[in-house]
């Protein structure tokens, strides 16, 4: 996201309520979505925008970002805004002393600690260690990123998960422990796991960026989840309390009477735990299904019904329309 705003990609004020921020994301996540939109685009704004919602929808997280910015997933938890934005001021003088000091006019370093993954001391020897005579001391190790492929309901469960990535020194093993209730665009810290540092320094940090793998049933959307619910017609006309599967376990949805294609039934606090805060929504959309092939009986019963009735489909259609 190259450090964007995030407000910016909500398109909200950095005063906007929850509600505000939630009706803003819920607005740009319809528009991006990939099922929806077919922009090549489309699918890496979906991120941004979800990865956005994610926190400054939760008031911690949110609460950090706005004292620390972009730098708010790798400050320690103890350290205050203004010790860390005199320590940034420091770093930030040092890399243009030593980016003078190596004649930056070709480009620069590229930025110390970046997310690229890049190994200051591999990439220029031992320059930063005093070996190359230069004698600026110790450089702290990269950060890095890479992705972690969840299930949704993986996701939702959260737990030990060992995986294994690829790096300059060959594969490493990771066992990661994954809170509940993560979300697609979410990155989890591993301390210490990253790029390594020079002349004692402290290594970098890892951070696993969530991707949530496309599933058949489920639909997330930040901490809402959307799921088909299959009706038979009689099912939707009278009313119904029918099983429906979700990440979390059945769940029995009572169906009013009336019920047509489409219709969105919502179940509080069935979407995707939240650690820190209020959980998702669960969203039953009803399809009404017809059996392929009636028996004898089913035919009489249903064309029975079609001489009494007088329900009219199109003209109710238009009704609700209206």
């Amino acid at each position: 996201m190259a450090d964007r705003d995030f407000y910016e990609i909500l398109g909200v004020p950095r005063t906007a309520s929850r509600e505000e921020i939630q009706r803003a994301y819920r607005r740009l996540a319809r528009e991006n979505h990939p099922d929806v939109n077919k922009d090549p685009g489309a699918e890496e704004r979906f991120k941004d925008v979800s990865e956005a919602y994610d926190v400054l929808s939760d008031p911690d997280l949110r609460k950090r970002y706005d004292a620390f910015g972009p730098d708010f997933r790798r400050v320690p938890e103890d350290v205050d805004p203004e010790t860390w934005a005199r320590a940034q001021a420091r770093a930030r003088a040092g890399a243009g002393q030593a980016r003078a000091g190596a004649g930056a006019g070709r480009g620069g370093f590229g930025g110390f600690g970046g997310a690229e993954g890049i190994d200051i001391e591999d990439l220029f020897g031992g320059m930063f260690t005093g070996r190359g005579g230069r004698g600026w001391g110790p450089i702290p190790g990269a950060d890095q990123e890479a992705e972690l492929v969840l299930s949704v309901e993986d996701a939702y469960r959260g737990g030990r998960h060992s995986i294994t990535l690829a790096g300059p020194e060959g594969q490493r093993q990771y066992d990661v422990n994954i809170p509940p209730g993560v979300t697609d665009g979410q990155r989890i810290r591993l301390a210490g796991q990253g790029g390594r540092g020079s002349d004692g320094a402290e290594p970098g940090d890892l951070y696993l960026v969530v991707r949530l793998a496309p599933h058949p049933r489920y639909r997330v959307h930040g901490r809402d989840i959307d799921v088909d619910m299959r009706l038979a017609p009689w099912e939707a006309a009278l009313g119904a309390l029918v099983p429906l599967d979700t990440p979390g376990g059945e769940a029995k949805v009572k169906v009013p009477p009336g019920t047509s294609s489409g219709r969105r039934l919502r179940l509080k606090g069935r979407g995707m735990p939240n650690p820190h805060g209020k959980p998702g929504d669960l969203y039953a959309e009803a399809k009404i299904m017809v059996p392929r092939h009636l028996t004898g009986e089913e035919r009489r019963l249903f064309e029975e019904l079609a001489k009494t009735s007088t329900f009219d489909a199109r003209s109710e259609a238009d009704r609700r329309n209206q």
